[in-house]
């Protein structure tokens, strides 16, 4: 209603000039009013109202009885009934002291209905149209009505969707309204074509934008669906992929789609400019601020000299001189980098100019676009807030925030004059996306048979920014059951705050079952941007079921299984930190960049089990090839676990090294093991220490269009297990046990044998998300290890 009502505004604005009102309902005239400068009427009088009580009529004049009024005051008086959308034509005219109100009214809205939609419900349609039930009929409103649902339907590529109006008059002065629809076919992209590209394929520039040619899976993804603004957002986003890749001149000369009306489908061609590669020359810093010495600056400098030029490595450092300065007593401070080119050379020197900038505060943030995304969520990745200094640098972290918390699929902040000349307002656009996902992952080994986990996360539960996950997993001898909370911003601050719950079931072994149940308590925090602190405590309580008498086992776990018996169970409690680094570009599929870890954590507390156990990992990705999408990844890992107080490990303690390490053998696949009296391999021993470490490398698939999101794998997986610390009395049968241990039986393995397995695997950027099969065959292995050559997983959003 509101288009209509400010367009009838102006329309009225104009009629009133000329002594006529243009109106949806026609012409009327307008009996003028001559008063050389003012005039008093005694009464007002109202004609032509059925429905609309005279109070609200008189309730929306500007003249009151007994005050002078101008044509002024009738031309607002008529401008304001128009704009209340209940009158379709407006007269006002005086007789002697008697101002006289002609209305017509505008009919009632009975009922609003939608016929032939499928694809768009009532509910989604309803949300775009302003005709409401009860409310005023407005034939301007229906029109804008009509064009509404046409963009909702193009929106989801039906442009050639047809919309048509019926009215249907009811009695009492009502009207139905009815949208005939014809939803027509979806309107396809047959191909995206780049033009005067050289230093990169059209398959990874197609990577690059949001924009998707039509496949068979299209209908899920919707990324197939041609829209104008869509486009020029994937202009922006060539433009950051070229500037961080050193092609500085890179501009885009257009980008337009022809579309075929024969077979309803786009031709979408985007024509570039790629220019030359550039490297850093010599990178500087000048302050103006006093007190701000430039040296002591020059460490957070992110650009170096002789590296290929990237936009995002000078915007992070004028990120880092920002913080910095501000941290000094500067909040103002203007960070502006001076790029000086040198052509023949191909070089950029950089000088990062330090001042003093302009003082100015946020007079409010106001929020747009999010229709499921609370305020809050938005606001409070901000450093700033109303009445703090406005600082353009805070700006820009906090849309790179936003991105990355991968709620929205495009965010954009702009400025706008605040009421006072050092006051700026913040424009916050966003565009909610689907934030669920449901995943499965599984294996299979000829022993176990298959293995699947299926589980179920949100991580902008409620639109609160909440992350929730259940998983429920398991095969032939496994059960997994957890349930996952996690709130990012605990009592308000940056400290992430959450619990998982978990029970698992493990009948690989033989003669018994481990039943695990227990809570885990997280909370962590950033400490920069790429480094992150957790710390967790964690319960544990174990029992062990479904003992078979006679069934031969080791001895360190017949012991182990014993002691928990007699005891009622095994309890664990632990407290742990870990330290996490990032600098990924992408997490889903990450092309440059490193990813680290550490975890420390101690068991004790007055439980079953006292240890230290250390674990870290490593990804180094680098692009070995631009133009063909050619990704390395090298990754390193380690791990050591002792006892404290001079006790030894039980066997359950130890680490274990299997398929999530080294790909090729099964889980407790590597490492020592047990071997009773006969010679018979009776189970896994476990290690104190392992390091492992993988290289890979993957590619689109040759001979099939990347447009199929399918990559080829090959890796090369190696790792040791080695060292162990059961009691030498472990290793002895127990006098009275619940189940056989055929001894004495001896430790074999214990030493620094490595394994190494060769892989290929295929991972498909599946609608459902990344999918990924692998097979691996062990090259270096000991005859007593176990192995697992086949392995699958697959994640998705919803």
């Amino acid at each position: 209603m509101k288009a209509g009502s400010n367009l009838l505004n102006a329309v009225s604005a104009i009629a009133l000039g000329a002594g006529i009102v243009m109106t949806g309902a026609g012409v009327a005239t307008l009996a003028s009013v001559s008063v050389a400068e003012a005039a008093v009427v005694s009464r007002i009088d109202v004609r032509g109202n059925s429905r609309v009580d005279a109070s609200t009529v008189r309730g929306n004049l500007t003249i009151t009885p007994g005050s002078n009024f101008n044509n002024n005051d009738i031309d607002d008086s008529v401008k304001q009934l128009f704009s209340t959308g209940l009158f379709s034509d407006v007269r006002i005219s005086v007789s002697g002291s008697t101002l006289i109100v002609e209305v017509d009214e505008n009919q009632i809205i009975n009922q609003v209905v939608f016929n032939g939609n499928k694809k768009l419900k009532d509910a989604d349609l309803k949300r775009v149209v302003q005709s409401r039930q009860l409310g005023a009929y407005n034939d301007m409103v229906l029109q804008a009505d009509v064009q509404a649902i046409r963009d909702a339907y193009s929106a989801i590529g039906r442009s050639d969707a047809v919309v048509n109006t019926r009215l249907v008059p009811v009695n009492g002065g009502r009207v139905n309204i009815a949208f005939e629809i014809n939803e027509g076919d979806r309107t396809k992209i047959a191909s995206i074509n780049f033009v005067g590209n050289q230093a990169f394929g059209d398959g990874r520039l197609a990577d690059v934008i949001t924009t998707k040619r039509s496949g068979i899976l299209s209908f899920l993804t919707r990324k197939d669906v041609y829209d104008e603004d869509k486009l020029r957002a994937d202009e922006e986003l060539l433009r950051r992929f070229y500037y961080n890749r050193g092609y500085a001149d890179f501009r885009v000369i257009s980008s337009f789609a022809e579309l075929d009306e024969t077979n309803n489908e786009y031709v979408v061609t985007i024509t570039v400019e790629e220019g030359e590669r550039y490297v850093f020359g010599d990178v500087s810093i000048e302050s103006t601020v006093p007190g701000i010495d430039s040296e002591s600056l020059r460490g957070l400098i992110e650009t170096r000299s002789g590296a290929v030029y990237s936009a995002e490595d000078v915007e992070d450092t004028i990120l880092a001189i920002s913080d910095r300065v501000a941290s000094q007593g500067y909040p103002f401070a203007q960070i502006t980098p001076r790029g000086d080119r040198d052509f023949n050379n191909r070089t950029i020197s950089v000088v990062y100019l330090v001042d003093e900038g302009t003082r100015a505060y946020v007079e409010r943030i106001e929020i747009r676009g999010n229709t499921r995304t609370r305020d809050y969520v938005i606001r409070r990745e901000f450093d700033l807030s109303e009445g703090d200094a406005f600082n353009q640098v805070l700006v820009r972290r906090a849309k790179k925030r936003l991105e990355a918390l991968k709620f929205f699929s495009s965010v954009d902040i702009t400025t706008q004059p605040g009421t006072q000349p050092d006051r700026v307002i913040l424009i916050v656009e966003v565009e909610d996306q689907p934030t669920g996902e449901f995943g499965v992952g599984g294996g299979f080994n000829s022993a176990d048979g298959f293995s699947a986990t299926v589980d179920i996360s949100e991580k902008n539960f409620l639109g609160r920014g909440q992350f929730i996950r259940a998983s429920v997993g398991g095969g032939e001898d496994s059960r997994e059951y957890s349930l996952s909370f996690t709130e990012p911003y605990f009592l308000g601050y940056r400290l992430a705050a959450g619990f998982d719950v978990f029970r698992n079931t493990d009948a690989s072994y033989t003669g018994f079952q481990e039943e695990d149940q227990g809570i885990n308590l997280r909370i962590g925090a950033p400490l920069t941007e790429d480094l992150y602190f957790s710390s967790a405590f964690k319960y544990t309580q174990s029992k062990y079921t479904g003992v078979t008498l006679g069934s031969i086992i080791s001895a360190p776990e017949a012991n182990a299984v014993n002691r928990t018996v007699n005891r009622g169970g095994h309890d664990v409690a632990s407290l742990s930190y870990t330290l996490s680094y990032s600098t990924l570009d992408d997490r889903q599929m990450p092309r440059e960049g490193v990813s680290a870890y550490l975890t420390q954590e101690y068991a004790g507390f007055g439980t079953d089990s006292e240890y230290i156990k250390t674990t870290a990992t490593a990804n180094y990705f680098h692009m070995l090839s631009e133009t063909g999408d050619v990704i390395g990844r090298v990754s390193a890992g380690a791990g050591h676990v002792t006892g404290v107080g001079g006790g030894n490990l039980r066997v359950f303690d130890h680490l274990f090294v299997g398929q999530q390490i080294i790909r090729g053998f099964d889980t407790r696949g590597i490492g020592p093991r047990v071997f009773n009296s006969a010679g018979v391999n009776v189970g896994a021993a476990g290690g104190t220490t392992y390091f492992n470490g993988t290289a890979e490398v993957s590619a689109p698939l040759p001979m099939l269009s990347r447009d199929l999101g399918l990559r080829l794998n090959v890796f090369a997986d190696a790792a040791t297990l080695y060292g162990n610390d059961i009691a030498a009395g472990d290793f002895a049968c127990p006098p009275v046990a619940p189940t056989s241990c055929a001894g004495p039986q001896t430790l074999v393995g214990s030493g620094m044998e490595w394994r190494a397995s060769l892989g290929a695997g295929i991972t498909w950027a599946s609608p459902f998300g990344p999918l990924r099969v692998y097979y691996a065959e062990p090259v270096v292995k000991e005859n007593y290890d176990q192995v697992k050559k086949f392995g699958f997983g697959a994640s998705t959003r919803f």
